[in-house]
C-alpha cells in the first residue's frame, strides 16, 4: 500500500521560497527571566544538560539585535533536556506575532537543538495565518551572550516554502 497525499498537499512548484530573520531576546535567570525550569528529575539539579529538565520560553523576537528595535512579537514553547549526556535539547517553539504585516500569524518550530554548537537547525513544520502550510527549516545561533547577566541574543533564520 502506498499513501498518496492530497491534491492540496503536493508540491507546488508556484509556492514562494521565503527568508526571514528575527533576534530572539533570552534571559534565563533573575525577575526578567524569559525561560524558566519547571519540572526536573529528584535530586537532580534543573539545568539545560540536566537529563529530565522541562522548561517552558516566552523569548521577545525583535528586527535586530538591539532590544529597543521593534518587537515583532514571542518565541513561546518548552525545552526538554532529552539527552542522557545533556547534549541535546528537545524545542517545541511557536513564533506568535502580533506586530507589521504577520500580526496574527504563527510559525511552529520543532526539532533537537545541539546545545554544544553555536549553529543549530531545526524544522519549520507548519503554521497559521500568513505561515498556513509554511515548511522549512529554521536555524538558531547564538550572537550575543553575558554569562554575568545570562541574557543571550539569538539570531533566527527562518527559511520557509509558503
Amino acid at each position: 500500500m502506498v499513501a498518496q497525499p492530497k491534491g492540496d498537499e503536493v508540491y507546488n512548484p508556484n509556492q514562494s521560497q521565503t527568508t526571514l530573520v528575527f533576534y530572539l531576546h533570552d534571559v534565563t535567570t533573575g525577575p526578567n527571566a524569559t525561560v524558566a525550569p519547571v519540572i526536573g528529575l529528584t535530586g537532580k539539579v534543573w539545568s539545560y544538560t540536566s537529563f529530565g529538565t522541562i522548561f517552558v520560553v516566552d523569548d521577545p523576537v525583535h528586527l535586530s539585535p538591539s532590544i529597543s528595535s521593534t518587537q515583532v512579537g514571542r518565541a513561546q514553547g518548552i525545552l526538554t533536556a532529552s539527552a542522557i549526556d545533556g547534549s541535546n535539547v528537545n524545542v517545541v517553539i511557536s513564533v506568535v506575532f502580533n506586530n507589521l504585516q504577520y500580526s496574527g500569524s504563527t510559525i511552529e518550530i520543532q526539532g533537537v537543538s545541539r546545545q554544544r554548537e553555536n549553529y543549530r537547525e531545526l524544522s519549520v513544520v507548519s503554521g497559521t495565518g500568513k505561515f498556513r502550510y509554511a515548511r522549512g527549516f529554521a536555524s538558531f545561533e547564538t550572537s550575543f551572550y553575558d554569562a554575568a547577566t545570562t541574557r543571550s541574543i539569538i539570531r533566527l533564520t527562518l527559511n520557509m516554502i509558503l
